[in-house]
């Protein structure tokens, strides 16, 4: 299977003038690889953030929260304000 072809002007006409002038085409570049450390370290404080904050919310605190979030979502108004 081939290269699939881009929909671009610019990137066409890229490679027909390397094309034509025997200029090899660059390679892509690598796709940048995330750090594994980091990956599992921000993952550790997403699967904590939720629940610590949750544990730290007073009840009232909570109902608060859920009572403008059923607003928000049962309003009649879906629209944005102007």
């Amino acid at each position: 299977m081939g290269k699939k072809n881009s929909t671009d002007p610019n990137v066409l006409a890229f490679q027909i003038v390397q094309a034509a002038t025997g200029e090899p085409l660059k390679p892509a570049a690598k796709p940048h690889k995330k750090n594994p450390a980091a990956v599992a370290l921000g993952r550790l404080g997403g699967l904590k953030g939720g629940r610590a904050r949750a544990d730290k919310l007073t009840s009232n605190q909570r109902r608060q929260i859920a009572k403008k979030a059923a607003q928000a979502r049962w309003s009649t108004s879906r629209l944005p304000k102007k």
